[in-house]
């Protein structure tokens, strides 16, 4: 193993400050975005990088000067995973990967075709359909794959390329200049976008994108329950991504219509129950529309305006399918604004049995009424 002096170029009783500025100056001549085309300057900057790691640490260089190498420091492989190695020194500063590709020395790979956009659409339904489920279609503006060049982006005959600015990586280094000196950093290279390829002579159709613009239908299961403003999920159903990329998702934003008779209050529906004066004083058993056909409702004798009667089971489905909500049924009590006369002749006697005091009757016009009927 060369000694790590020798590699920095500094006497084994150089100062902290003297290594720092040589490993700095030999680093600036060496470094691979430098040398590009140059594996020997890219495995010297691995080495003297190794070596200041180790000199720039007191313990470690203390360690180093007695025994000639230090515990749990592997020389032969510098940027490894291993204790101590400059793969840990780089994640700490850069998460789980160093600038020089990973761990082991290892570049990373192109990141591969991107995926699509997600999409989004809204659809009008029926409210009866929100509350048993239904099937809709919906259309979408959307990419579709390109047939004519296979999603390749390529014209037929002729393929891809390995990008000159990232060699195929997908992912160039940068260098930029800090207080604690040059930070290298990776990031997508901009002439692929992360493909590592290039398309030179394109598709026709698609201009390379691997991709058309096209309208499509598809018909979305909406399942019971379903309120106004819920939003569906259909995986793989959004734009698929240039040149063979997975596709993105599509959401379905579901509006629903209002109901003449019934409104939703969570899963159970409401509706109002119009009866008469004398079915709410004597009782009675109506017939009651539900969105599951007809029920017969007992009216009790003496039912008061605004009484809430629940009817167990017929309201909205949960979505996770464990039972349904209730129907809620108000009553509401119709009170005649006009009477005839034997309606008004009967209700004043009514009025009188029970002491009830009421506005009295207009003498003129109840003789007018009576003279009438005796003609």
């Amino acid at each position: 193993m060369t000694d790590l002096y020798v590699l920095l170029e500094v006497e084994r009783t150089a100062s902290a400050d003297e290594i720092k500025k040589s490993y700095r100056r030999i680093a600036r001549d060496c470094h691979p975005d430098a040398n590009p085309d140059n594996p020997e300057a890219e495995a010297r900057f691995k080495e003297i990088s190794a070596a200041y790691e180790v000199l720039s640490d007191p313990a470690k260089r203390d360690r180093y000067d007695r025994y000639g190498s230090v515990n749990g420091f592997d020389m032969s492989d510098p940027f490894g995973s291993g204790a101590g190695g400059l793969g840990d020194l780089f994640d700490s500063f850069f998460g789980s990967g160093n600038p020089f590709g990973g761990g082991g020395g290892r570049q990373r790979g192109p990141t591969g075709p991107p995926r699509g956009e997600d999409l989004e659409t809204s659809s009008v339904i029926e409210f009866t359909d929100a509350v048993f489920g239904c099937q809709c279609e919906v259309e979408v503006r959307t990419a579709v794959r390109c047939d004519d060049c296979e999603a390749t982006g390529a014209r037929k005959g002729s393929s891809a390329e390995t990008c000159p600015q990232c060699s195929g990586t997908g992912h160039v280094r940068t260098v930029a200049q800090s207080v604690l000196g040059q930070i290298v950093r990776s990031g997508t290279c901009n002439a692929c976008g992360g493909q590592g390829q290039i398309i030179p002579d394109p598709c026709h159709t698609c201009s390379g994108a691997g991709r058309i613009i096209e309208e499509k239908t598809y018909t979305v299961d909406v399942p019971a329950g379903v309120d106004d403003g819920s939003t569906l999920k259909l995986s793989g159903r959004g734009a698929v991504g240039g040149r063979g990329g997975p596709a993105g998702d599509l959401y379905v934003r579901l509006r629903v219509k209002s109901h003449d008779v019934f409104e939703r209050r969570n899963n159970d529906l409401v509706r109002e129950l119009r009866i008469a004066l004398t079915q709410a004083v004597l009782g009675a058993k109506v017939e009651l529309e539900t969105l599951d056909g007809t029920e017969d409702l007992k009216i009790p004798r003496g039912t008061e305006h605004g009484k809430l009667f629940r009817i167990k089971g017929k309201g909205v489905p949960h979505l996770d399918g464990r039972g349904r909500g209730d129907l809620l049924v108000v009553v509401g009590i119709d009170i005649p604004s006009k009477l005839e006369f034997e309606e008004e002749d009967l209700l004043r006697r009514f009025a009188a049995v029970r002491g009830d005091d009421v506005t009295p009757v207009d003498d003129g016009f109840f003789s007018k009424v009576k003279t009438a009927f005796k003609s």
